[in-house]
């Protein structure tokens, strides 16, 4: 993958060539920040220039014998490590085929997507004590063409407590010209040990304009329509994708939303129960998405309220919506109403029970809107 390849992140790109370019790269470097900002992108595009041998305009060839096999996953001096379900295989070697297919079609994923690819039971994939030994096997090989060995791993929060305290000591005595590039949605989650001996790097948002430009050139989308969709993902792709999944599901999760802020504001409670049940029935990822929509929205009314109009990004429904709702979303409730609506993504994200979690999320909401 090229730099040019990867959307939007001018700065952070520019940051990786000059530290290539100057020879100054850090032995292991921890990309931190959610996948639809682009964090493996970024660390494919990193290896690419690294191993390139004719670099070109601050980018790799792409056209050259390494650029070429790296764009095929198949550098010899290029490992890769991920979680794996661990009854089907122990170490990612065994599920390179799907990796390399994963990333051929996009290289913007996230666990539970690459999760549904390899395991149509979804359970939990984890990086285990066997992948550990495989890393020290491939790191003690001499490299193919004799410079850097490059080892990617993704999402080694994933890691069990074996295999990351073998990562530990290989970190604290790396082979000579060897570059990890840890891929991490939440390195909070590392061992400090392992956080403080890489050099973090963290992925910002996309910015807004280079998602909407490419939601206009790859997605057919109006520009307008693209603002908004790119407004609501708040720099990442994979939101804004989700967004674009089916035609009808940018209506169902308005008609979700202004559904709840009705039934709400009536004190429905009937009602209320009812779109708790049929929300509850979406599933967890649609659920996640209609949070995200619901802040999104809040966020919107605020603008319109504080600031200006023009500084909204929304449809044309949704600001037909917004004159009539965004009154009633002040400095006196978004506090709470973003509260509750970042405690329900984190619960549906643990497995809560749904039905009760929207219930709750009704009444919350019921008492936060006549607080405006």
């Amino acid at each position: 993958m090229q730099f040019q390849q990867i959307i939007g992140q001018i700065s952070l790109k520019q940051e990786l060539v000059r530290a290539i370019d100057s020879g100054k790269i850090a032995h292991a470097q921890l990309f931190q920040g959610p996948a639809g900002h682009g964090g493996l992108p970024i660390a494919l595009a990193f290896a690419q220039y690294l191993f390139c041998n004719n670099r070109q305009n601050k980018d790799s060839c792409g056209q050259c014998a390494s650029c070429q096999k790296v764009q095929q996953l198949q550098h010899p001096d290029l490992h890769f490590v991920f979680p794996v379900v661990q009854s089907i295989g122990k170490t990612a070697d065994l599920f390179l085929s799907d990796w390399r297919a994963q990333i051929q079609e996009s290289a913007y994923f996230d666990l539970f997507q690459w999760t549904e690819r390899i395991d149509n039971k979804l359970r939990k994939p984890i990086i285990g004590t066997e992948e550990s030994q495989e890393i020290i096997r491939k790191l003690n090989l001499k490299g193919y063409e004799g410079g850097y060995k490059v080892m990617i791993i993704w999402q080694p929060e994933e890691m069990n407590a074996n295999c990351a305290n073998k990562l530990l000591k290989i970190l604290e005595e790396p082979p000579a010209q060897t570059l990890f590039l840890l891929v991490s949605e939440d390195a909070s989650k590392l061992m400090i040990t392992i956080q403080s001996r890489t050099q973090l790097i963290r992925i910002p948002k996309i910015e807004g304009a280079a998602l909407s430009s490419f939601l206009v050139s790859q997605k057919n989308q109006t520009k307008v329509n693209a603002d908004a969709i790119a407004a609501f993902a708040d720099g990442s792709l994979l939101a804004a994708l989700a967004y674009l999944e089916t035609s009808e599901n940018q209506d169902q999760q308005r008609q979700h939303f202004i559904q709840l802020m009705r039934v709400c504001y009536k004190k429905e409670v009937l009602a209320m129960m009812d779109w708790a049940d049929e929300i509850a029935t979406i599933g967890k990822e649609r659920q996640k998405l209609f949070i995200q929509y619901a802040l999104h929205m809040l966020r919107q009314s605020i603008l319109t309220n504080y600031m200006s109009a023009a500084l909204t990004k929304v449809s044309t429904e949704e600001e037909a919506f917004l004159e009539k709702f965004a009154p009633f979303i002040s400095g006196n409730n978004i506090r709470e109403f973003m509260q509750a609506l970042d405690a329900a993504y984190y619960q549906i994200d643990r497995n809560a029970n749904p039905r009760i979690l929207f219930t709750q999320l009704c009444f919350q909401t019921m008492r936060y809107i006549h607080q405006a």
